[in-house]
């Protein structure tokens, strides 16, 4: 049977009830964690809460303590007799007036979801947006924000073009990332990825490759793909293989794929 945790209560979803003042469904106030659990674990649960109170910091909003949502984890997981799964955290600002400014003692709508779900390698065919860039300036682009159009608009141009994910450059034209995913790039120089200085977003799956000496910082030109030994998308559900930007054919390096996949894998 299906369930959510929705502000401490387990509940089906055909009765859980958010209210039409909340400001994550007017404004887009708020931010998301996507997580995964194998085995009923919760994987890299404090990286990922410590990213949400670091957001939380920026917004001036307030977040659920790490031991909450565990517990709200475990619930929900056994509730749904799920092992392996999709988790999904959703803090909205919650109820508020008409207008841009937060009320000042605003209660946050705390939603989690849970589907099954296990870690994925694909490939992808992707496209440069022409319409979407990375704001390396603004404090938002180091948040994962429930407001989503920029990733929306880039992803309706690249099906417009046959492609299953777009590359979004920042204001000096470097890549930054993609619309849900890291980049890493395989160079003579190693296997790089954007700085978070670059736009891209400091990622789970992305740290853990820098922790791990996988990968290093630095900045990316749309012709450092063109010419790369092998390119890919991760984040914390997947590693994508990139075949093609822009239509042409990209190199792929199955050893680096190989490696790159068992260290998301068997990571801790």
């Amino acid at each position: 049977m299906s369930f959510v945790w929705l502000n401490g209560v387990l509940c089906a979803p055909d009765v859980a009830r958010i209210s039409p003042a909340d400001r994550g469904f007017t404004l887009g106030d708020g931010l998301f964690e996507t997580m995964r659990a194998v085995g009923g674990q919760v994987l890299h649960l404090s990286r990922h809460m410590a990213r949400l109170a670091a957001g939380g910091e920026v917004l001036g909003l307030g977040v659920p303590e790490p031991a909450v949502v565990q517990h709200a984890a475990t619930e929900l997981l056994a509730a749904c007799g799920l092992d392996n799964a999709v988790l999904r955290l959703s803090v909205a600002r919650g109820e508020g007036p008409r207008g841009l400014l937060p009320p000042a003692h605003a209660t946050p709508t705390v939603l989690l979801t849970a589907t099954a779900g296990v870690f994925s390698l694909g490939h992808v065919r992707v496209v440069i947006s022409r319409l979407i860039r990375r704001d390396e300036a603004s404090p938002l682009s180091t948040l994962k924000s429930l407001n989503y159009l920029p990733g929306i608009l880039a992803r309706q141009e690249a099906e417009r073009q046959g492609a299953q994910d777009a590359l979004l450059l920042n204001t000096h034209g470097r890549v930054a990332e993609s619309t849900i995913s890291n980049l890493l790039v395989a160079t003579d120089a190693g296997v790089l990825t954007p700085p978070v200085s670059e736009g891209a977003l400091a990622g789970i799956a992305r740290q853990i490759l820098l922790e791990r000496r996988l990968v290093r910082e630095a900045p990316l030109s749309p012709a450092d793909l063109l010419g790369a030994r092998g390119v890919w998308l991760v984040n914390s559900l997947s590693l994508r293989v990139v075949r093609a930007l822009d239509g042409q054919e990209l190199c792929e390096d199955g050893a680096w794929t190989t490696r790159l996949e068992h260290a998301l894998l068997h990571a801790t």
